[in-house]
């Protein structure tokens, strides 16, 4: 098998250098560079194809751009997903649907007076008895 992945049109033998990922909520086109790895849901394109890319009636095509070298996470990116991560953490106060009882939560079993912990944000640390 060959390293190099290939146009996924057929009878297209050229090396992929996009990859295609259709968004059907969407329906729209999301052309991007080539992604890291071979996804089965993802269509990798050849320079040719990715040009000439179309989308059916009533889609969009994205195309995003193509860097220079592989993206690293910035200090502003690092922080998004932490925000992101703590923000989907938070218990949501929606009210009940008409006729719908919400679940009780189950209940928490009371920290052990004899461990002593820290409090950061939403996380605990437990301290081992035996330090």
């Amino acid at each position: 098998m060959s390293p190099v992945r290939r146009c996924s049109r057929t009878a297209c033998g050229r090396p992929a250098v996009a990859t295609l990922t259709y968004v059907y909520a969407d329906s729209t086109a999301v052309l991007g560079p080539l992604a890291t790895y071979a996804e089965p849901h993802c269509y990798d394109l050849c320079a040719e194809h990715s040009e000439r890319l179309t989308a059916p009636r009533g889609w969009e095509v994205v195309r995003l751009a193509d860097s220079a070298g592989p993206a690293r996470p910035r200090g502003d990116d690092l922080e998004a997903l932490a925000d992101a991560v703590r923000e989907a953490a938070r218990p949501q106060d929606r009210p009940a649907a008409p006729g719908h009882r919400t679940p009780d939560p189950a209940p928490r079993p009371a920290p052990d007076p004899q461990l002593p912990t820290t409090r950061r944000a939403h996380l605990r640390v437990l301290r081992s008895p035996d330090s």
